[in-house]
């Protein structure tokens, strides 16, 4: 009897495992961009080097999970001047001391087949906080080279001050404290020898 109970509980194992897919994020194809109050407009920009790996079960979104890297010298805002400013000041990016920013779900919840709310940590600045935000599963499908992809969305605002940004001291200074981000992640099916980063 416990020989099959063993047996049984491999099995279901197994079958759990068999549902939950791992795509690397593809940098090539994968953003998180961002926009920011500046005086009276609104500056854009984005960062296009995103690395990690996500693990999704289709029939559980719960049991899903994120691991994210974003190398913060690849910060683009269309002015190679106001780029290097953000990149290297201490009250900016400060990518000297902070060269990455990471995030690692914690919890997944399904709002419905293809959507949910993600919660994770995100370290930025040195600074480590927990958020969480909307997400879209926009669809699988096989690439022209033969591979599987999947593709993801999200949204989300965090303020400058949770994570020690220097120029959100000034209330009424002329860059805002909400930063609005959206992501647009694509995913490569794993095979033996991938590598996330």
């Amino acid at each position: 009897m416990k020989k099959i109970a063993s047996l049984v509980l491999m099995l279901w194992a197994g079958a759990a495992l068999a549902d939950a897919e791992i795509y690397g994020i593809d940098n090539s194809h994968s953003f998180a961009n961002f926009t920011i109050r500046h005086v009276v407009s609104r500056t854009a920009g984005t960062f296009p080097d995103v690395k990690g790996k996500i693990v999704i079960d289709r029939n559980d979104l719960s049991k899903s999970s994120v691991e994210a890297r974003i190398n913060v010298l690849s910060v683009n805002t269309s002015n190679a001047k106001r780029d290097e400013h953000i990149r290297e000041k201490p009250e900016y990016l400060d990518a000297p001391h902070f060269s990455d920013m990471r995030f690692e779900s914690t919890k997944v919840e399904a709002s419905g087949k293809d959507a949910g709310v993600i919660t994770g940590n995100l370290t930025l600045h040195g600074v480590t906080k927990q958020i969480s935000f909307p997400f879209k599963v926009l669809g699988f499908g096989p690439d022209p080279w033969g591979g599987q992809r999947a593709g993801f969305e999200g949204h989300t605002t965090i303020k400058a001050s949770d994570f020690g940004f220097g120029w959100a001291a000034q209330p009424n200074g002329p860059i805002g404290n909400d930063i609005e981000i959206a992501l647009f992640i694509e995913g490569v099916k794993n095979n033996p020898d991938f590598k996330p980063w």
